[in-house]
C-alpha cells in the first residue's frame, strides 16, 4: 500500500514537478546527484530506466519512509544502422543548436524511464513517444536558442514552449513528451494502492 505514504519526488524538474502536481497534492523535492554520462548506454530505454531507477535509489537512501519517485527522460534519434543518438541537456548555446538541426525534418523518440520505491518495494515503468519535427531554418534555430528556453532540456526543446511551432506531429502521451507520462503512473500507482 503506497497511497498513505508522503511522497518525494527525486528530480529538480520543474515541467516533473507541475506534470505531478496533476497526481498527488503534495509532495517533497529531493534533488539527488547521479551521474548521468556514466549511466548512459546504448539502448535509450535502458539509458532512461537506469537514470530514473538511480535518482530514485539515490534519494530513497536517505528518505526510506516515502515513496519515491524518480524518473528521467531521453530525446533519441534512431540511426540506419538500429543504434540510436541520445540527446541529454545541451553544454552550450553551440551544442543546443547542434542538437536542433539534429532533430529538425525527422522523426526522434522521447523515452521516459519513472522508478518508485518504497520500503515494501519497487515499480519500474517507461514511456516512449513519437515527435516529427518540421524542417528548421538556421536563422530559427538560433533564434530559438537565445531564449534560453532549450538550456536545460533534454533534446534542447520544449514541446509544451517556444518549440511547439516547430513540432509536426505527436504520436502517444505529450505529458511523457514534456517529462512525466502521468497516465501510466497514475495506473501504476492506483494498482499499487
Amino acid at each position: 500500500m503506497i497511497s498513505n505514504l508522503s511522497v518525494v519526488l527525486a528530480s529538480g524538474s520543474p515541467r516533473r514537478q507541475h506534470l505531478l502536481l496533476d497526481l498527488v497534492e503534495d509532495f517533497e523535492i529531493f534533488v539527488p546527484e547521479v551521474d548521468e554520462d556514466a549511466l548512459t548506454v546504448e539502448d535509450p530505454q535502458e539509458t532512461a530506466i537506469k537514470l530514473a531507477t538511480a535518482k530514485a535509489e539515490a534519494v530513497f537512501a536517505v528518505r526510506q519512509d516515502c515513496l519515491v519517485i524518480g524518473g528521467d527522460t531521453v530525446v533519441a534519434i534512431p540511426n540506419e544502422d538500429g543504434t540510436f543518438t541520445q540527446l541529454a541537456k545541451p553544454s552550450s548555446k553551440k551544442d543546443a543548436e547542434r542538437m536542433l538541426r539534429l532533430l529538425s525534418g525527422r522523426t526522434h523518440l522521447v523515452i521516459t524511464g519513472v522508478c518508485l520505491i518504497w520500503a515494501d518495494g519497487r515499480h519500474v515503468l517507461s514511456d516512449t513517444s513519437q515527435v516529427t519535427f518540421k524542417e528548421m531554418t538556421p536563422a530559427e534555430i538560433k533564434d530559438y536558442v537565445a531564449t534560453g528556453e532549450p538550456l536545460d532540456k533534454a533534446g534542447a526543446y520544449a514541446c509544451q514552449g517556444g518549440a511547439k511551432k516547430f513540432i509536426e506531429r505527436i504520436d502517444g502521451s505529450l505529458t511523457n513528451v514534456i517529462g512525466l507520462p502521468t497516465e501510466k503512473l497514475q495506473q501504476a500507482m492506483e494498482s499499487l494502492g
